[in-house]
């Protein structure tokens, strides 16, 4: 994956999407209007996100970009992650150029900090859709993605996301190696070290920054130094 590469076309809305997305759009920029003088950045940038999503569905995709990329600025300043992911997300599916650089962002966010796993699964799964079939990085995506649903799900919902990363894996394994049983499965993540997280873990950071090389957008170092030591 590389930034190197024309924007993605994004198809234009059918009248019954277009209608939505004008509701969506007009009720966004009626709450940005209304909105109280004590309102703070973060509650400024969620409806500048809100009005990025509308954008993204009419077509508007570098109106939209330039919309969640500020937004993505203020909720990192303020340290609200689960909004910066959703940031990230919306900046991904604009397509714009540097979408891929927004979605390893959105990873790196989702898997650093405790946003609701069902954020991380749906980013990982952007993730493992952009790569190829052999990509030894959607493997480690999957392992990266099954052992947050492990740690951050809450009982309620670990059955559910387990289930989903558990297939995120065998359809992971399936398309890089063949894999169709159990037992070829275990051999299979074995061999590619997707037990131990203490492995996998930081492979995957190396995978995302062999993508983003020399662009992120944040201070990786500084935000590991504030986070708890265990």
């Amino acid at each position: 994956m590389s930034d190197e590469k024309p924007a993605i076309v994004v198809d234009a809305p059918d009248h019954d999407d277009r209608v939505e997305y004008e509701k969506q759009l007009r009720e966004a920029v009626s709450r940005a209007e209304t909105l109280p003088p004590a309102a703070t950045p973060v509650d400024r940038a969620r409806i500048d996100l809100d009005v990025a999503q509308a954008r993204t569905g009419l077509g508007e995709t570098a109106e939209a970009w330039e919309l969640a990329r500020k937004a993505f600025d203020v909720f990192i300043d303020a340290e609200a992650w689960q909004d910066a992911v959703e940031a990230c997300e919306v900046m991904y599916n604009t397509g714009e150029p540097a979408n891929i650089t927004a979605l390893c962002h959105g990873i790196w966010l989702s898997v650093t900090y405790p946003v609701e796993p069902q954020t991380t699964l749906t980013m990982i799964n952007y993730f493992i859709d952009e790569t190829p079939d052999n990509s030894d990085g959607a493997a480690v995506a999957a392992a990266v993605a099954h052992y947050v649903a492990g740690v951050r799900a809450s009982d309620e919902e670990y059955e559910s996301i387990s289930f989903l990363t558990r297939n995120m894996l065998v359809r992971v394994a399936e398309r890089h190696s063949q894999v169709k049983s159990q037992e070829e499965l275990d051999m299979w993540m074995m061999k590619l070290e997707l037990n131990d997280p203490k492995v996998f873990l930081p492979r995957f950071g190396r995978v995302l920054d062999i993508i983003v090389i020399d662009q992120w957008w944040i201070d990786r170092d500084a935000l590991r130094a504030k986070l708890p030591q265990e």
